[in-house]
């Protein structure tokens, strides 16, 4: 046990110690104050933004029916390039060397080529595919259809931001299982676990705890890259708000409208990817706080 002692006269007691005052601190504060005010006044004076026009439009229907197909677009995309990039981690990290190269040229290629680019040369297939059919490989024909008719500026925007999205998503999952020890799949093996099980049950839950950060992430980057669609017709947010200055003429105000809208819906995303994180961290967590108890006790003694 320690013996606890009073400190002798001349010495400095660590409970009356109090923080360093530290004057710097106080001028950038002071600072960034005054920037904020600056700001704020500069929101509320300037005319130019017309607030009045903003929320005039900030619930309209058409608006709203932009935010939906964004929503819609972000889930679909994410959900498809999810599912996919599982199957290109997958395929990077067999031991099937024809699999494995393949894997790792789409998710080159697609990683590679901007998503803007994607989605046009998605949405003019039919320039180099007139027609496309199902069948035999260099066989007879099951099915065809007309190129024009499948491809619309719903499924080229589907397409592009899925297939853009599965090449991310690939890299993700493939990181978070890689960072998993070997030892808990020699282990999982061991007890007899199945290989589905062992992935499932082992090394899944704990490489969620690395691929949940970046695919929140991906999920907010996803968001806002709906916006490109736009360039095709796509009624999403941003052609929403577009169609409505192209009328009215009132660009900036409308464009405010679709900023808050992306704000909004990145705000309640990074919160839930938050509880996330936290749900996946808490076995983490409580093993650091036992740790660290073990440590003082053992300290104390």
């Amino acid at each position: 046990m320690p013996i606890l002692t009073s400190p002798r006269s001349g010495e400095v007691d660590v409970a009356d110690a109090r923080p360093r005052f530290r004057p710097w601190r106080w001028v950038v504060g002071v600072l960034l104050a005054l920037v904020v005010v600056q700001l704020a006044v500069f929101f509320v004076s300037n005319p130019r933004f017309e607030w009045n026009v903003v929320a005039e439009y900030l619930f309209a229907p058409s608006v709203l029916m932009g935010l939906l197909v964004s929503l819609m677009l972000t889930a679909v995309g994410m959900i498809l390039g999810s599912l996919l990039g599982t199957a290109l981690a997958a395929g990077q990290l067999s031991d099937f060397a024809p699999v494995r190269w393949a894997c790792v040229v789409f998710v080159g290629v697609f990683r590679g080529v901007p998503p803007l680019v994607q989605l046009i040369f998605w949405y003019n297939l039919a320039y180099l595919l007139p027609k496309i059919a199902v069948g035999v490989p260099f066989g007879p024909e099951l099915f065809a259809w007309n190129t024009n008719d499948v491809i619309t500026p719903l499924t080229a925007a589907i397409i592009g931001l899925s297939l853009h999205e599965a090449a991310y998503m690939a890299e993700i999952i493939r990181a978070g299982i890689s960072s998993v020890d070997q030892g808990q799949r020699d282990a999982a093996k061991a007890m007899g676990f199945s290989p589905w099980h062992t992935f499932t049950r082992v090394i899944l839950p704990q490489a969620m705890r690395v691929i949940i950060p970046p695919t929140g992430s991906q999920v907010i980057a996803l968001l806002k890259g709906t916006s490109l669609v736009s360039v095709i017709a796509m009624g999403d947010l941003l052609h929403s708000v577009q169609v409505i200055y192209n009328r009215t003429y009132e660009v900036v105000p409308m464009l405010i409208v679709a900023v808050v809208w992306y704000l909004v819906v990145v705000t309640l995303l990074t919160l839930v990817q938050r509880r996330v994180e936290a749900r996946f961290n808490r076995g983490l967590s409580r093993e650091t706080r036992v740790r660290k108890t073990v440590q003082r006790l053992e300290v104390a003694e």
